[in-house]
């Protein structure tokens, strides 16, 4: 592969961390949202060491102000070859009768609207790169035809509501060569997904950058695992 730009999102810990390293060691330029990049020691650590190639910014993606501004920052009239929309939260679970909608509006409002919204924003940047690739990190949860256990509302519905916005989005934007798709990552040992996960960071992230570095143009709109296989809707 060639070296890219990308833009990456809840790039501070977790699966967001593990792209910025995997991405940094091949060669390639990233620009990290994060929420508070002062509090960002390990990728602070990073940077230092990357000549440049690695830049933090602060990142809401539930704040417009704060998606407009990452957006500027990003954009500067350079290019940017890759979104990869990785910020995401849980949310509180319960059962049908216990539901706790604030929470869930929020969950919403990360998972679902921070991806459109900052996909977007960038759009203009994305269209001056050449791979022009934009990436959700969704998850197999989000599947209707997969859902065999109920429960994890909030989580389930903002995940297929961000498959949604994809496909949305591979429609309206494959005709100038975008690829656009959602990639499970594996239930894996993040701070959401908990110590009791099969997969670690490392093996997922592989595994996902591997999917993006094989996509063509006929993959756009398609909902992958980390490990290339099609989940379905």
């Amino acid at each position: 592969m060639d070296v890219m730009r990308y833009a990456i999102t809840g790039a501070s810990r977790g699966l967001g961390l593990e792209f910025v390293r995997q991405l940094l060691n091949r060669g390639d330029s990233i620009d990290a949202g994060v929420r508070s990049p002062s509090e960002a020691r390990q990728l602070q650590e990073l940077a230092q060491g990357s000549e440049g190639r690695l830049r933090l910014h602060a990142l809401d993606v539930a704040d417009p102000k704060s998606v407009e501004a990452f957006a500027t920052s990003v954009g500067q009239g350079q290019p940017l070859d890759a979104l990869i929309n990785n910020a995401g939260v849980y949310g509180k679970d319960g059962a049908l009768t216990e539901l706790d909608y604030e929470s869930m509006a929020h969950t919403f409002a990360i998972n679902t609207l921070g991806p459109l919204r900052l996909t977007a924003a960038l759009l203009p940047a994305l269209r001056r790169g050449s791979a022009r690739r934009i990436i959700h990190i969704t998850s197999q949860m989000g599947s209707i035809g997969d859902n065999g256990m109920g429960g994890s509302y909030g989580y389930r519905i903002s995940k297929a509501a961000l498959n949604m916005a994809m496909r949305n989005m591979h429609v309206d934007l494959h005709p100038e060569g975008f690829v656009t798709i959602g990639l499970h990552p594996g239930w894996v040992q993040t701070d959401m997904g908990g110590p009791q996960a099969p997969l670690r960071p490392e093996e997922s992230v592989r595994g996902m950058i591997n999917v993006i570095d094989q996509l063509k143009a006929e993959d756009g709109g398609r909902f992958f695992s980390y490990e290339g296989q099609q989940i379905p809707w």
